[in-house]
């Protein structure tokens, strides 16, 4: 009896994330956004940044961040 070849399964390589530091620029932008009270996706989308780093910085800046009612 002949042994089978194992497949070998393709594993998802996930994209390393990549880090970027907030400049000056990015927390004036974040803190006018604030001000303007704009929602955190259309952020996100506008700084290409994730919404949860967005909420974080904004946490540790002492600002809030989208659209209350």
């Amino acid at each position: 009896m002949a042994k089978k070849a194992k497949k070998t399964k393709k594993t998802a390589t996930k994209k390393k994330p990549v880090r970027r530091e907030y400049t000056k620029a990015d927390v004036k932008e974040l803190r006018a956004h604030s001000k303007a009270k704009t929602p955190v996706a259309n952020i996100a989308k506008l700084t290409k940044r994730s919404e949860g780093s967005l909420r974080q910085k904004a946490l540790k800046l002492g600002i809030r961040l989208g659209h209350r009612r």
